[in-house]
């Protein structure tokens, strides 16, 4: 079975910090161990603060993630499908 890709839109709750970025970078490395592969994270001019791709095992993996988080930011969760593959359902 192959991961699952996400985009996260991010709001941070917080004022960010050297200490705040530092303690997100362990949780980015912690995901790693966790089979979450990151793809990129951008911060964002806009509605959203900060943007995420990234491939999980699972949509529960994700959820996971996500929680961790809920402290310092609020986070949008997409699922995407590469456009490969939704080809294939089109009829």
């Amino acid at each position: 079975m192959r991961d699952v890709y996400f985009i996260a839109l991010v709001k941070f709750k917080k004022k960010q910090t050297k200490a705040i970025v530092a303690e997100n970078l362990k949780m980015v490395e912690a995901d790693t161990k966790e089979g979450v592969k990151w793809l990129g994270i951008y911060w964002t001019l806009g509605r959203y603060d900060a943007v995420a791709l990234y491939e999980a095992p699972s949509e529960q993996a994700a959820m996971k993630m996500a929680i961790r988080r809920g402290e310092n930011m609020a986070i949008e969760t997409l699922v995407a499908v590469p456009v490969e593959e939704a080809r294939k359902l089109v009829e």
